[in-house]
């Protein structure tokens, strides 16, 4: 393990502002399959770690070295301790971080991250080549008044809550198995296989119950059938709908929309806001903002080495080295 890694697991146990896809035991959950890792740059000003950069290292076929997202992580990018002083001076120590950061990456032939929507300033990456995609998520950004939650939902996103109330009951005892199952049909709808591995599934549920942060929602009928499933986890900041899935059969019952708006106020008791994690599939976009969450951009921030600037010609190829494990 390295040094920057030591360091870097001991400020996770002690600095609550480093975003549950950037703690490192999240990272451990996530990566190591394939011919991967994790590692991280940083940044120390009096002994004290004021910037940080985990990355995640994915090798293929021995030719490419590919630092991108592991699945079914939102963001990772920067995360900085806070700044002082004049906006201006805050700026100015952006950059020094910034592109510490950036020159202490390892060699790699292609580069991408989203950064947290915390992070608003990308120039710096700019100044060092990198290029930059806006994408968006949808937050709702105080979850301490539910009454005006729950107002501020469209009245047709009400209107399928009050209906799947009268259908299904909502449950959290049950295992991650029963999700999967759930999530899977999903996938199996669109014609899909599951884009992610059970195994990993199972490392991350295993970690977040041990770090107390996830609850999982299934909307069930009299009939004992599951219409809907929800995973969700969280930090002190926010949480997460991370994953979810239904029944193709039962779709009918609006079972997800209840459970999205049990998790809203299950997320009111451990933390401050609610991330949709956002979605740039259209559908997907207006089911998230009929439920009166801002729309937050966030970077998706791209580089790649000159070697691999021919490989764009062929995109299936690059598509194929660039995916998450």
């Amino acid at each position: 393990m390295s040094i920057n890694k030591q360091k870097y697991r001991q400020l996770c146990k002690e600095e609550i502002s480093i975003p549950v896809f950037s703690m490192d035991w999240w990272l451990d959950a996530v990566c190591g399959e394939n011919n991967c890792d994790w590692d991280v740059a940083l940044v120390e000003k009096n002994e004290q770690i004021v910037g940080a950069i985990p990355y995640y290292i994915k090798r293929k076929a021995f030719l490419f070295n590919i630092i991108t997202m592991p699945r079914l992580t939102q963001t990772l990018g920067p995360w900085l301790a806070p700044l002082t002083g004049k906006y201006a001076t805050q700026l100015a120590q952006q950059k020094e971080i910034f592109t510490s950061l950036i020159e202490q990456l390892p060699p790699y032939d292609f580069f991408q991250q989203n950064f947290h929507y915390s992070i608003t300033n990308w120039l710096p990456f700019y100044w060092h080549g990198f290029t930059q995609t806006t994408r968006y998520t949808y937050v709702i950004e105080d979850l301490t008044d539910l009454d005006q939650v729950w107002n501020n939902f469209q009245s047709n996103t009400r209107r399928v809550i009050r209906k799947a109330e009268k259908e299904v009951v909502v449950r959290t005892d049950l295992d991650i198995e029963k999700f999967l199952d759930i999530n899977t049909m999903t996938f199996q709808r669109q014609g899909r296989s599951l884009p992610y591995s059970r195994e990993m599934v199972r490392s991350i549920d295993a970690a977040c119950l041990k770090h107390q942060a996830r609850r999982i929602f299934f909307a069930e009928d009299n009939q004992e059938r599951i219409h809907a499933a929800l995973y969700l986890i969280w930090d002190d900041y926010s949480a997460y709908y991370l994953m979810g899935g239904g029944n193709s059969i039962l779709r009918n019952s609006g079972a997800m929309t209840l459970l999205m708006w049990e998790a809203i106020q299950f997320a009111s008791t451990v933390t401050k806001k609610f991330d949709f994690e956002g979605s740039m599939i259209e559908p997907i976009e207006i089911f998230f903002r009929d439920f009166g969450a801002k729309q937050i951009p966030y970077f998706q921030v791209t580089h790649m080495s000159r070697g691999m600037k021919p490989l764009m010609a062929g995109r299936d190829i690059f598509k194929a080295l660039v995916k998450p494990a």
